[in-house]
C-alpha cells in the first residue's frame, strides 16, 4: 500500500482534487477534518489547549475556532506550540484509519505536510497549486473573511515555490487547465 500525501496552500483546491480522488474510489484522509473533530473530543487535545491558552478556548464545550487562529496567526511560538499538540493525535489517528483500507493507494489530505515535517512519512507527495489572487478570491468566498485575513494566512504557510521543489506531482488548480485529466495523469504516475 503507497500512502499519499496531499497538499496545498489555503485556497488551493486540494479538497477539490481528494473529493475527486474519493468519487474515483480511493481512500482519502481528510486531517483538516479529522483535527476539528479530534479538538472536540480528544481529551488529550482538549487538556493540552487549555493548559496552553485557557480554559476560555472552549466556550459552552466547544472550541473557539475563531479565537485559537487570531491566537496562533499572531504568534507564531505559540502556533508551534498548538500544532505540537494537535499533530501527533492527528497522526495516530491516521495510521489507525489506514490499518482499516485495503486499497493499493490512500491519500492524506492537509494543509501543511511540508511545513510540519509530515511529508517524510509517505511514499510520494502531491501538490496542488493555484494563482494567489484565485486563492484569494475563494477563501473569501468560503469563509467569508476579508482579503487581509486570507493573506495572512497565505503569509504564514510556506509558498508554491518553496513546495514544487519537494513535490512529486503538482496539480496545477487554476480553474483553466482540466483538473481530472490531471487527477488520471497523476495516479499513472503513483501506481
Amino acid at each position: 500500500m503507497k500512502k499519499i500525501g496531499l497538499t496545498g496552500g489555503i485556497g488551493s483546491g486540494k479538497s477539490t482534487v481528494a473529493r475527486i480522488l474519493l468519487a474515483m474510489g480511493y481512500p482519502v484522509y481528510f486531517s483538516d477534518d479529522r483535527s476539528k473533530q479530534l479538538t472536540q473530543t480528544h481529551p488529550g487535545i482538549r487538556k493540552g489547549l487549555t493548559e496552553l491558552i485557557g480554559e476560555q478556548i472552549y466556550k459552552d464545550n466547544q472550541l473557539d475556532r475563531s479565537a485559537l487562529a487570531l491566537a496562533i496567526f499572531s504568534d507564531d511560538a505559540l502556533r508551534v506550540k498548538v500544532n505540537q499538540i494537535i499533530h501527533p493525535i492527528v497522526r495516530d489517528d491516521f495510521d489507525n484509519w489506514i490499518n482499516e483500507q485495503t486499497n493499493p493507494l490512500v491519500f492524506n489530505e492537509a494543509a501543511i505536510l511540508f511545513e510540519t515535517g509530515a511529508s517524510e512519512r509517505f511514499d510520494a507527495m502531491v501538490l496542488v497549486t493555484a494563482p494567489q489572487e484565485l486563492r484569494i478570491q475563494r477563501v473569501m468566498k468560503r469563509d467569508f473573511c476579508s482579503r487581509e485575513e486570507v493573506v495572512n494566512r497565505i503569509n504564514h504557510q510556506w509558498t508554491d515555490v518553496q513546495k514544487i521543489q519537494l513535490a512529486d506531482v503538482v496539480i496545477v488548480n487554476d480553474d483553466v487547465q482540466p483538473l481530472i485529466k490531471q487527477v488520471e495523469h497523476m495516479l499513472t504516475l503513483l501506481a
